[in-house]
């Protein structure tokens, strides 16, 4: 059986945790981040973990991560 090939754009978009959750980037930090306040830019530059429901799924994209 042939190696698994792993999704390069979830392979960036994605990491695994030390208990293998999986880590993503939060959105709404792109534009118009005079209108945010400063401390909501703040807490959006921390990473947050991904759905359980969606878990499983990106998981499969990111086989060897």
């Amino acid at each position: 059986m042939p190696k698994m090939k792993t999704r390069r754009g979830a392979a960036k978009r994605f990491k695994l945790t030390g208990t293998g959750k999986v880590r993503r980037a939060r959105a709404y930090l792109r534009h118009q981040l005079s209108a945010k306040t400063r401390k909501q830019k703040r807490h959006l530059r921390h990473p947050a973990l991904v759905a359980a429901v969606d878990e499983r799924a990106i998981k499969r994209l990111i086989p060897y991560l």
